[in-house]
């Protein structure tokens, strides 16, 4: 369904076209509609100052966009298995770029480290999971992937009205075009992928040059995701995960796959029989994967730094993605 938005002096149209569609299903469905939008508009000029008229004649302008609504219903997370999932991020190709992006920007990568206590590899590697180093930021508008999810998407509107609300305060407050900027189907933008809530919270001038840019600068892409991550808690040096052993997957069900959240501590998992845990300190809070990999079944234990990475992206076969790349780069800048 392609949507246009058509306003007339102080009133609000919405007009829809749907084939096949059930009239009075879908006049109930416009009106809703009609009043969310309505709604949004009044909150902007009211609470952020917004031009009506402007306002207005930017939104006639964003399209309902079915195949980002498709996107969003299957993403890979949920549709792939680990085996399947590690495959898409962990190739030859994007080892070496990673390895070179971290020889390339090492000045940049160190200062990160030593301003938020990151490690190269792992801002690398998010960079690498995310865009491919900046070769594939997105090419949706994000003006019409927002307004998608906002105002069709039901189970994450409200979230999505607020992306909505952030992206044109954000696309004010940096001098940018909202009509112009493009990025993931669901308005991630730039080589760290950030939502436009995280970008006006988290991205940083990390060069100096007066400009926040994580659309074209991989400079303060660097510094942005550094500061992402210290602002969610990321400790230097510490695990993100561990790979162990379970005779009885049964024994520890309660605590297997249940969410990013560290649920549990690494005494409770040894004294269910989790081993290769040796070294840390039982209260030491942890959680439990189990997941399909090309050899069979694989068992981790996560820590801190895993939630951390969750916070980008809340999928645990990102988080694990994450942490093999960066482990797969340091392993090539050592020569392996």
């Amino acid at each position: 369904m392609i949507r246009t938005v058509l306003f007339a002096g102080l009133s609000l149209l919405l007009v829809a076209v749907q084939a096949d569609a059930d009239a009075d299903a879908e006049a109930e469905l416009e009106a809703a509609d009609y009043g969310a939008l309505q709604a949004f508009v009044e909150e902007m000029v009211l609470e952020h100052g917004f031009e009506r008229a402007e306002l207005e004649a930017l939104l006639a302008q964003a399209r309902t966009q079915e195949e980002i609504i498709d996107r969003i219903s299957r993403p890979a997370e949920r549709a792939l298995t680990w085996a399947e999932y590690r495959r898409i991020f962990l190739g030859d190709a994007r080892i070496e770029e990673g390895a070179r992006f971290v020889l390339d920007h090492r000045e940049a990568l160190a200062r990160a480290h030593a301003v938020f206590g990151v490690e190269p590899i792992y801002v690398s590697a998010i960079l690498g999971v995310e865009t491919r180093y900046g070769r594939f930021k997105g090419d949706w508008l994000v003006l019409d992937a927002l307004y998608t999810l906002g105002f069709d998407y039901p189970p994450r509107a409200d979230f999505f009205r607020r992306e909505l609300e952030a992206f044109l305060l954000l696309a004010r407050e940096e001098g940018k075009d909202p009509r112009a900027l493009t990025g993931s189907y669901a308005g991630a933008m730039g080589w760290g992928q950030f939502i436009s809530s995280s970008y006006r919270a988290y991205a940083v001038d990390f060069d100096d040059d007066g400009v926040r840019d994580i659309w074209a600068n991989p400079v303060d892409a660097i510094g942005s995701v550094a500061n992402y991550f210290a602002e969610h808690r990321w400790q230097a040096g510490e695990e993100v995960l561990r790979n162990v052993e379970i005779d009885d997957p049964e024994a520890s069900a309660e605590f297997m796959n249940v969410g990013p959240e560290l649920g549990t501590t690494v005494g409770a998992l040894m004294a269910l029989g989790v081993r290769g845990l040796e070294g840390l300190a039982p209260q030491t809070p942890a959680g439990l994967w189990q997941v399909e990999a090309e050899a069979g079944q694989r068992f981790v234990v996560t820590f801190g730094n895993f939630y951390t990475i969750t916070r980008y992206n809340r999928s645990h076969l990102y988080a694990m993605a994450v942490e093999d790349l960066a482990r797969a780069i340091e392993a090539k800048l050592a020569g392996g």
